[in-house]
């Protein structure tokens, strides 16, 4: 058996990739490298440079590589990005991952497993945790898109068979706890990343957007998820699938927020820094508040987080930007 990891140098696809090594598996990443690096792959796994829309491209590795599990990460993932930028993200995003699909089909790959996102919620009605059972309504092009991806799945699931896993993630922060790979792209939108980032002097100040919402302290709320226990819960749930498990669309999150200032907070205490950050207008395609009822994927695959603990993350995310920072700084790097 091998897995196919699209998306496998980026910042979740690559935590994949290791996870998957480390169990002994044979794994090929697909990634046109626009916002991953080689660099943070491990040497066991298989770099294939190329286009998750190349049907021709996807299908010969699946021919040849015996591949029978395709985990789904490549997409674009900046939400005001997609606000200004809609066809970027239906591009990328939906038409992408229906040539993805269909490749799977033709090839005879068991097992689906697609990364989807809280934001397929849009701005729920419901007060607390958001369960499965929400109705979805995106707020923005870039929930749209994977929700798009998600009706595919289900529909090409009942008219071919594919078995399909959906996990909705909430906001994913930290890095490898080994130090071997974490967020590294530049200019990432992400809070945690961005704050990191500030206490490190890379940036001279950050932005909090919008201190007017309906939470407790006026900044948005979020449900903050360790990359490695979603992963984690990534390597359970396509296990499940390769034993025969039905399809599923489950959400990964830890089932309590954080807001923005408790954050930003968190990084000021772990750092040690007392960084500048600056109060400024809401951006287009926040919802106030996103926190998952996590119940679901609990049960179904027997999940257990072992690393909710926000000053935690924080830490393993500052490790890894100073790391990379020395890196970058390193000569012949690039």
């Amino acid at each position: 058996m091998a897995t196919l990891v699209t998306g496998g140098a980026g910042y979740i696809g690559s935590h994949m990739v290791h996870a998957l090594v480390d169990r002994g598996e044979t794994v090929v990443v697909l990634d046109d490298l626009s916002t991953g690096f080689e660099a943070v792959l491990p040497d066991a796994a298989t770099l294939v440079v190329g286009d998750i829309g190349d049907e021709v491209l996807v299908g010969g590795l699946i021919a040849s590589r015996g591949i029978d599990a395709i985990v789904h990460f490549a997409g674009s993932i900046v939400v005001p990005e997609s606000v200004a930028d809609p066809l970027k993200y239906y591009l990328n995003n939906t038409v992408k991952s229906r040539a993805l699909i269909a490749a799977a089909v033709r090839g005879g790959v068991g097992a689906f497993l697609f990364s989807s996102t809280a934001a397929v919620y849009g701005e729920p009605t419901v007060d607390a945790p958001i369960g499965e059972t929400v109705a979805p309504a995106p707020v923005s092009p870039y929930g749209w898109s994977k929700l798009m991806t998600e009706v595919m799945l289900r529909d090409a699931a009942a008219a071919h068979g594919l078995a399909y896993t959906v996990l909705r993630y909430f906001n994913v922060a930290g890095a490898d706890p080994k130090g071997r790979t974490g967020q590294s792209t530049p200019n990432a939108t992400h809070l945690i990343k961005i704050a990191c980032q500030t206490a490190l002097g890379q940036r001279a100040k950050m932005q909090v957007f919008g201190t007017d919402y309906p939470t407790p302290d006026g900044t948005c709320l979020r449900d903050y998820i360790h990359v490695t226990d979603l992963v984690e819960a990534h390597v359970l749930a396509l296990a499940r699938l390769r034993a025969g498990g039905g399809n599923l669309v489950a959400n990964c999150g830890y089932g309590r927020g954080f807001s923005v200032r408790e954050v930003v907070e968190a990084v000021r205490r772990v750092s040690g820094v007392d960084f500048v950050a600056e109060v400024v207008d809401r951006r287009p395609g926040d919802p106030s508040a996103l926190v998952a009822d996590s119940g679901l994927i609990r049960r179904e695959l027997g999940w257990v987080p072992a690393l909710d603990d926000l000053d935690g993350i924080v830490g393993n995310a500052l490790a890894w930007e100073a790391a990379l920072a020395r890196r970058n700084s390193a000569p012949g790097a690039r």
